[in-house]
């Protein structure tokens, strides 16, 4: 057997060009690291046959040459692949290693040693999925404190992309609290169901808080409303969708302060849009949702014709009475009417709707303070 370890290792080389696919796609370096893989196998089995008597040994070596970078490029299915023919190879030629009589005794021991590569196989690539495992928590965990904080380079979008975000469609942030201390087995789950949810997750534990990234080509708003059993007692909000990871800063930042200003709002739903709390964002001093109502209600009501940004103040101001309006504007209530209509069409608001109304009343007072002349 010892005579013929270079025989059995220039053929097992031989098969596994011939008859494994991936083997042959692999750069060559890889190809090195499994031939010295396969070698070591021969050189280990040899020695353990020598004194059979023994349970296998070497087994857990075979492997100790290799790089662990190897269990990224040659899954556990390709390893098993390779152990077969290279047991193939050796029973192949028992006739011609194994002493008369031995034939047999060769064959039952390589199935034995066979079965022992298979388990250490696996345990090699347990062991790597679990550091894995844990150095990919880590990394989430640092990538999600810096989009949070918006700091978002060309550094940032490769470890992100070391995470598994695609990065195609677009994407939104998902902040809410948990029902009890996250710990590895629950954390793990709740990665599973936002991979499920959408294409591209990520997920951030900050004590009670949770903040999920979430991303892809679909309807991010409904995978967002799947995840919210998820997520503790008490409000869950949506940030607004962006483009993609680069621009989530501003959808984390809007969820957080929607998170923070939704006990202003009793009645809001769960989940709740971060958009649908610009008022009560604004009270909280988030300068975002300030500058989103100035620029999607005050603005366009003072560029429009028609008086719209005088109507909507006398009507808010009349407490919302259309005939008090009129009189204090001296028109009809139905040209109030048709106004407020007009506000509804140019700012996506209905003056007629209470919570609506409250929102445009808040963007008409954050409107007026920022258009006065500075002192």
């Amino acid at each position: 057997m010892r005579e013929g370890a270079g025989l059995l290792a220039a053929a097992a080389m031989r098969r596994l060009d011939a008859d494994l696919e991936w083997y042959r796609a692999l750069p060559a370096e890889e190809r090195s690291w499994v031939g010295m893989v396969a070698q070591a196998g021969i050189s280990a089995f040899i020695a353990w046959f020598a004194d059979s008597t023994r349970p296998p040994h070497g087994v857990g070596d075979i492997f100790a040459g290799a790089p662990p970078e190897l269990t990224r490029s040659i899954s556990l299915q390709h390893t098993l692949h390779l152990v077969r023919v290279v047991v193939d190879v050796v029973e192949s030629n028992a006739d011609r290693l194994a002493a008369p009589g031995d034939e047999r005794e060769l064959r039952e021991a390589v199935l034995l040693y066979s079965r022992e590569v298979a388990f250490s196989a696996a345990e090699v690539y347990a062991r790597a999925a679990e550091v894995r495992g844990a150095w990919d928590a880590r990394l989430e965990a640092l990538v999600v404190d810096a989009l949070v904080r918006g700091d978002v380079d060309d550094s940032m979008r490769s470890r992100v992309a070391a995470l598994g975000w695609s990065g195609r469609g677009s994407a939104l942030v998902l902040v809410g609290t948990s029902s009890a201390p996250y710990d590895e087995v629950r954390a793990a789950e709740l990665r599973r169901a936002t991979r499920r949810a959408s294409d591209d997750a990520l997920v951030g534990i900050h004590g009670e808080r949770l903040v999920v990234f979430l991303g892809g080509v679909g309807d991010l708003t409904a995978a967002a409303h799947t995840l919210v059993p998820r997520f503790g007692p008490g409000p869950v909000v949506i940030g607004p969708v962006v483009s993609g990871i680069a621009e989530t800063a501003r959808s984390v930042r809007a969820a957080i302060a929607g998170l923070q200003a939704c006990a202003a709002w009793p009645q809001a739903p769960r989940p709740v849009l971060a958009d649908d709390l610009l008022p009560e964002r604004v009270l909280v001093g988030d300068a975002l949702a300030r500058r989103t109502l100035v620029a999607q209600a005050y603005e366009p009501l003072a560029a429009s014709q028609g008086a719209l940004l005088d109507t909507l103040s006398a009507y808010l101001g009349a407490g919302r009475s259309l005939e008090a309006a009129a009189r204090g504007l001296f028109v009809h209530p139905n040209t109030v009417r048709y106004r407020l209509k007009r506000v509804a069409d140019v700012t996506g608001w209905d003056p007629l709707d209470p919570r609506e109304s409250y929102v445009l009343q808040t963007a008409l007072a954050v409107g007026r303070l920022d258009a006065r002349p500075r002192a």
